[in-house]
This record gives structure tokens, C-alpha cells and sequence, in this order.
């Protein structure tokens, strides 16, 4: 916290975590004392998380399942409050990264604008080592196909090629804050 206080004071209003019990403990008193704060869930959610993060969180990056989406659905209408969503996927079909296929994508919009999501955009993690560009450009047509006006991709070593290819919403906290540990 040490080096978010700053950040805070200083008028950084967003912030992304990747687990929701981390977040839980770091963010609960902070945000009843600073109401303007945005706190993102940019990792993997499991549905046995779900009551938590929407408690917490004010946008989620990571869904990626019907299922998913329906049990954020039914905790967020038990406490009153709209997550902002974005559908992870997986743009490079990586069997061992998360997100919806690139093919069911078209499914899992039509759901999540069924049941009446606040449906935001699309979010990707490119393949590790490999140059982005095609991916981000690939993202930023399905994206635009579905009439989206944000994007979630970018992150430290790619956000400037990211954001070439319309993303609005980048990962960049380890060239804030250093390398996790």
C-alpha cells in the first residue's frame, strides 16, 4: 500500500488486482474512505469467488463463461450494485490461458446482453513472446464487430502497441509498481 497512497493522493482512480481475496484485504478500507476509486479484477474469477469480487470490484476483466456470468449476475442484483464486464479471449487459442474461444465469442455476447450485463467490451493476453500486433489488430475488428466502444488489452511491455489498435483499457502496474514477488 505503501506505494498506492501516493498514487491516490496524487488522483489515479483505477486500479487492477488479480485475486479477489488479496483485494479483499487490501482495498475494503481504502475504498469506504475514497469512493471515486475504480478497482479492476484482471485475473482468473471462479464462480466460488464471485459474492467477493462483486462486493469489491467494479469492473471484471475475465469472464469468459455463461455460467460465469450469470452468477455475477445474481450476486450483483442481491446487493444492488452494476459491474462493469469485459469477455476475456483467448486470441491466441493457448490451452493453458483462460477466455472464450474465438469462435463462441458471438454467443457469449448475445447472453450477456440477454440477461442484461453491463457489457463494456473485450479483453485479451497475447501469447508470451511472440510480437502482439496481430493480435491486438485481430481484437480490435471483433471488438469493433460488436460495436464496442472499449477494450481491455495492453500491458506493460505492449500497452503502446495496444493502444495503436484502439485499446482504452491498459495493464500496466509492473512499470508502476515493480515486479510482483
Amino acid at each position: 500500500m505503501d506505494k498506492i497512497l501516493p498514487l491516490i493522493e496524487y488522483g489515479h482512480n483505477d486500479y487492477g488486482e488479480n485475486k479477489v481475496q488479496e483485494a479483499m484485504n487490501k482495498w475494503s478500507e481504502i475504498k469506504k474512505l475514497k469512493t471515486q476509486l475504480k478497482l479492476h479484477m484482471i485475473g482468473k474469477l471462479q464462480t466460488n469467488k464471485v459474492k467477493l469480487a462483486v462486493q469489491i470490484f467494479d469492473y471484471i476483466h475475465s469472464v469468459d463463461t455463461k455460467k460465469l456470468a450469470k452468477k455475477i449476475l445474481d450476486e450483483q442484483k442481491k446487493i444492488n450494485k452494476k459491474i462493469k464486464i469485459f469477455l476475456q479471449v483467448n486470441i491466441g487459442e493457448e490451452n493453458q490461458k483462460s477466455g472464450i474461444k474465438k469462435n463462441e465469442v458471438s454467443e457469449l455476447v448475445s447472453y450477456c446482453r440477454e440477461i442484461d450485463l453491463d457489457l463494456m467490451g473485450l479483453m485479451c493476453i497475447p501469447p508470451a513472446d511472440t510480437d502482439p500486433e496481430d493480435y491486438f489488430e485481430e481484437m480490435n475488428y471483433l471488438n469493433k464487430s460488436f460495436k464496442f466502444s472499449e477494450l481491455s488489452m495492453g500491458m506493460s511491455s505492449d500497452f503502446l502497441k495496444a493502444v495503436k489498435h484502439s485499446s482504452t483499457f491498459l495493464r500496466i502496474g509492473s512499470n508502476i509498481f515493480g515486479d510482483r514477488f
